[in-house]
């Protein structure tokens, strides 16, 4: 393999994930806990800010935003909110899970920076429900927070003040979208909310202005204000700044958590290198691989020297998105994958667009008519066109037809295993059945 450049300033965020009980408060200040909060008390909210901004840090939940520019977009306004998500419920997406669990204190350091940097007094943590021990800790280390005087009532001396809720969601993968978690927030179905005029910034939680940030992103900020938001920006490619945090699962032999610098690595490294996913299962040979999160189009071998920066994988038509890495192997029944992930986007989508509703469960019935072997030739043009029909043109980034990016986003596994391996389709068709059932 080729040799990974390695910063000395890495890891920024996982630096905890191994030392045990660092989900504890005394284990968080013996590491430099809380420090980089107060640095910050001492400074400008605006210089704050402005280190965020000079960082260039884009959001790790999937968008990739820059999330200095989305706090410049805050409207100002009396009561303002603080809103951090951690729904994370893309299928083999577990970054933000392993964060909650064993590094909280970081967390909720980073959203009580955000909130001084802001303005706000009023922040909620949006976690998943199913994450019962990330959940029970979070509120644990918001508790000791408490009590060490990281939250609440004037933070260290310094007369600024904010409470922090930890609010569970209730499992549905839409609350995942920001406008689909605040209406969740606020008790109602979590649906998503028409933009314009419902842009967080100006009218979010509770019609009132709100910034929306990830886990893994907030976590970032103690580190910034600690090092400077040119030390941030000094690391990564383009502008893909920093380290971020990626989720090797699939049929790998050291699926995990890695945080690498952006760009210095490229998918061949993050697959086969020993420090992280140290080759293929089994030994076989690479199939196809989907570079972030079940919604982006798929990647074959060709794609393997890609850097992983936002640049790169845009230009080559999908997307960096949740971090998620998923590898498959010779063995993998790509019709059986693609059905899969189509079945989740059935079970998920919440009904409210037409498209999204309807286009999700045909497709879904036409992949599992193939998968099980009852399909028809004229089935692949068919499940091709009901997908034309969801994101026009079938291109990346998709069409825009629904409300959020589901709808148009559940076509991307279904035009990618189409489109690179239509054998595999002719052949269960032809032989009416998976051919890769043993």
């Amino acid at each position: 393999m080729s040799d990974i450049i390695v910063n000395k300033n890495l890891p920024i965020v996982s630096k905890r994930l191994g030392i045990e009980e660092a989900y504890k408060l005394e284990t968080y200040l013996s590491t430099g806990g809380y420090e980089g909060l107060k640095k910050a008390l001492q400074m400008n909210p605006e210089d704050v800010a402005d280190e965020v901004m000079k960082a260039s840090l884009l959001g790790r939940g999937g968008a990739g935003f820059p999330a200095g520019r989305k706090w410049s977009m805050l409207k100002p306004a009396r009561v303002k909110y603080l809103v951090i998500n951690g729904d994370e419920s893309e299928p083999a997406t577990f970054k933000d899970h392993d964060l909650i669990e064993r590094d909280p204190h970081q967390i909720i350091e980073g959203v009580v920076v955000a909130s001084y940097a802001l303005g706000v007094n009023q922040a909620f943590i949006f976690c998943r429900g199913e994450f019962a021990l990330g959940l029970e800790r979070l509120q644990a280390a918001l508790n000791e927070a408490y009590d060490y005087g990281a939250v609440g009532a004037d933070i260290f001396g310094s007369g600024f003040s904010v409470d922090i809720v930890v609010h569970p969601g209730a499992g549905a993968y839409i609350c995942g979208e920001e406008t689909s978690l605040l209406q969740s927030l606020e008790g109602k179905r979590g649906y998503p909310r028409i933009k314009p005029p419902y842009f967080p910034a100006v009218m979010g939680l509770y019609n009132q202005p709100t910034v929306v940030n990830n886990i893994e992103t907030v976590s970032n900020l103690p580190w910034i204000v600690l090092n400077g938001g040119d030390a941030f920006a000094a690391m990564g490619q383009d502008s893909s700044a920093g380290s971020r945090i990626f989720a090797l699962s699939g049929q790998v032999k050291r699926p995990g958590n890695y945080e690498v610098e952006m760009g210095k690595v490229t998918f061949r490294n993050l697959i086969f290198d020993e420090s992280y996913g140290g080759g293929i299962l089994d030994d076989l040979a690479l199939k196809a691989f989907i570079p972030g999160g079940v919604s982006a189009p798929w990647f074959g071998p060709e794609h393997l020297d890609l850097p992983l920066t936002q640049e790169a994988i845009a230009n080559k038509g999908s997307m960096l998105g949740s971090g998620s890495v998923v590898v498959f192997n010779e063995s993998t029944c790509p019709v059986k994958a693609a059905w899969r992930i189509s079945k989740f986007f059935y079970r998920e989508s919440c009904g409210q667009c037409t498209p999204c509703r309807e286009g999700s469960g045909w497709i879904e019935k036409i992949m599992h008519r193939i998968e099980t072997g009852n399909g028809r030739m004229e089935d692949i043009d068919l499940v091709m066109d009901v997908c034309d029909n969801i994101a026009p043109g079938l291109s990346w980034p998709p069409k825009q037809t629904t409300i959020c990016v589901l709808g148009p986003s559940i076509p991307s596994s279904i035009v990618s295993a189409v489109n690179m391996f239509k054998q595999d389709f002719i052949d269960h068709i032809e032989k009416g059945k998976c051919t890769f059932d043993k």
